[in-house]
């Protein structure tokens, strides 16, 4: 039998290729997931044996992760907000860039019903009705594999209540009024796909990433068809990628949109946009 601590050094050399200086770390995460326990209690018991089942559970998910595959899809799930939502290679893995959204919402809250366009994981939609117990909310999705996720969060949260999903393109299908209309639309460029990493290239669904061309056709989408959606004081809150915000407003005043604030992220880079109706 090996020694606690001579698996995660033995193993974390293996993840170098692929995570760096985080090796120790991812180490320590997928021991912990493979263990059931935390990390801490790991690391203050690094002179214990494991089972030869456990190591060889344990390299299986470092292989896993040598494949470039996310931690998050792994061990299945990704702390998003105020909860942990589940993740498969059929939804965008939450980023921390995007709970930007959800404090927006909040400052300029409260809402009663809200729709969630691409909704994928359904974490947007759902951290929000968890922050807001008298809302509810609409999420949609292109995709139904998505949209089985989004439902077994809504169900794991306690949400599905108030939660509802329907397949659809953007805001086809959909005749209620919102009044938060809110949206992490793919906007990668086509030339920008070259440009990520394997974690994301090969694991994560291109649709929720790309819309191929310029990045914005997924806008010209929504605001096409949102004001249907919305009475005059309803508001739409879009992420954008950190060089779009002249180019989506653009595309918002050409729709009878105004861009009223452009938000930044944890690194002080232009990550949304909130937008009301031209009066």
């Amino acid at each position: 039998m090996a020694l606690l601590g001579q698996m995660i050094i033995l193993e974390s050399e293996r993840l170098k290729k692929v995570s760096g200086n985080n090796s120790e770390r991812e180490a320590l995460i997928l021991l912990g997931y493979v263990m059931g326990c935390q990390t801490s209690l790991l690391q203050h018991n690094l002179n214990e044996e494991v089972s030869i089942s456990t190591q060889n559970l344990f390299k299986s998910v470092v292989d896993k992760r040598c494949q470039h595959q996310p931690i998050s899809q792994i061990i299945g799930l990704r702390y998003f907000w105020k909860h942990q939502f589940l993740v498969t290679p059929d939804v965008l893995d939450p980023r921390p860039d995007t709970e930007t959204l959800i404090e927006q919402a909040l400052d300029i809250g409260p809402f009663k019903r809200i729709l969630d366009l691409g909704t994928g994981s359904g974490c947007i939609l759902l951290s929000l009705l968890s922050e807001y117990p008298l809302a509810t909310g609409i999420g949609v999705d292109i995709s139904e594999k998505a949209l089985n996720v989004a439902n077994e969060n809504a169900i794991l949260l306690g949400l599905d209540d108030r939660a509802q999903f329907r397949i659809g393109n953007w805001c086809e299908g959909i005749s209620e009024k919102f009044d938060l209309i809110i949206s992490n639309p793919p906007y990668v460029t086509e030339d920008e796909m070259y440009n990520l990493s394997k974690d994301i290239l090969d694991w994560e669904p291109r649709i929720a990433l790309t819309p191929e061309g310029d990045g914005l056709n997924a806008y010209k989408s929504i605001f096409t068809s949102a004001e249907q959606l919305m009475s005059q004081r309803s508001s739409l809150i879009l992420e954008i990628g950190f060089n779009q915000a002249e180019s989506v407003s653009a595309i918002a005043r050409e729709n009878n949109f105004e861009t009223v604030h452009i938000i930044k992220d944890i690194n002080n880079k232009d990550r949304a946009l909130v937008i009301k109706q031209l009066v």
